[in-house]
């Protein structure tokens, strides 16, 4: 391979071209594609990271092109699968690595399989469940990963190292609520937040696989708005059911949520996979935002001309005009939160 094409790069002395070969034969997992995912596939392509799995559920939509840069209007036409979308793309920027595209929802069943033989998994997912099953699966494997979240004018996001710095599960303990969360639909998002998120997980990515002694082992966080960044210093937890217990709530057991076809009614029931409680008029006032919402005590509606569901209070869900299970579950977790 001519390392010509990384030129650039290799002339950065904390890189160079031992550093380069190191990226030319490490493999990652990015998980989810969205606004974070086609930010760092795009960057780690372009950086010549050897093999790029890209995981994602979902299929393209026109609102999705504000900020999901790999995409166009013809993807969004033809409701390509994000994964396809993506790998479409990005072989056209870089032919000389191995890109496999993986159009699958992400859950307790194929988890292990989709990351065991990677250096180094990436966050671009849109839910906490997911993150869960990545921390609790690259712990069992001993795997690096790098966690990215952002809403809003806000974002964040912290390396999780194998046995030198605090896991997921010690940042942010399992939600017991549903709905209680910002989601990109009720509160926004910029595209400059997810670029700017998206870019340090990618070089702290870089950093990882060379074997930088520069990795960070905080959380940093920014809001672009108000134009503020601070890091914040995470204790590990020393009771923690995942790094000091090695217990696995989420990991190969029948937990998380699940769904169902309603026959006959082009729907799709989600159950969450954890004892979750709705507060409606707090989710009824963030969707105001996104459509028109109406609720009693037993059930929560809303649409927006395109999304359509009704909510019950132990945050089952019936997502109306979906094509799928990977679709119900996508609308589930950007309205509602899983």
């Amino acid at each position: 391979m001519d390392l010509n094409r990384y030129s650039r790069q290799t002339v950065f002395q904390q890189i160079g071209a031992d550093g380069q070969r190191k990226l030319l034969d490490s493999k990652v997992a990015i998980v989810g594609l969205g606004a974070l995912g086609t930010v760092i596939a795009n960057n780690l392509c372009r950086s010549g990271v050897g093999f790029l799995r890209l995981i994602d559920r979902d299929y393209v939509e026109l609102s999705n092109l504000q900020r999901q840069t790999l995409y166009d209007e013809k993807d969004a036409s033809e409701q390509m699968p994000k994964a396809v979308a993506a790998y479409n793309h990005l072989t056209k920027v870089n032919s000389e690595i191995t890109l496999v595209p993986i159009v699958t929802d992400v859950n307790s069943s194929n988890i292990e399989d989709l990351i065991k033989d990677v250096d180094l998994v990436l966050d671009g997912s849109d839910n906490l469940e997911v993150r869960f099953l990545i921390n609790e699966a690259c712990h069992k494997y001993k795997i690096p990963w790098i966690y990215g979240g952002a809403i809003g004018s806000t974002g964040m996001t912290m390396n999780i190292l194998y046995g030198e710095s605090p896991c997921f599960r010690c940042f942010c303990p399992i939600a017991t609520t549903t709905g209680s969360s910002e989601t990109c639909s009720t509160a926004g998002v910029l595209n400059m937040i997810t670029g700017i998120i998206a870019s340090v997980e990618s070089s702290e990515a870089i950093k990882i696989l060379i074997g930088s002694p520069e990795v960070r082992k905080d959380v940093f966080y920014v809001d672009i708005w108000d134009f503020s960044s601070q890091t914040i210093e995470i204790r590990k937890d020393p009771n923690c059911p995942t790094c000091a217990q090695s217990h696995y709530e989420y990991l190969g057991q029948l937990k998380g949520s699940y769904s169902m076809g309603l026959c006959g009614r082009d729907s799709i029931q989600i159950v969450p996979g954890m004892p979750v409680s709705i507060d409606f008029a707090h989710l009824a006032e963030k969707l105001n935002k996104a459509g028109e919402v109406s609720f009693n005590r037993f059930m929560l509606s809303f649409d927006d001309g395109y999304r359509c569901f009704n909510l019950f209070p132990d945050g089952r869900a019936i997502i109306k005009n979906v094509k799928d299970e990977s679709a119900a579950k996508s609308v589930y977790s950007e309205y509602i939160g899983l």
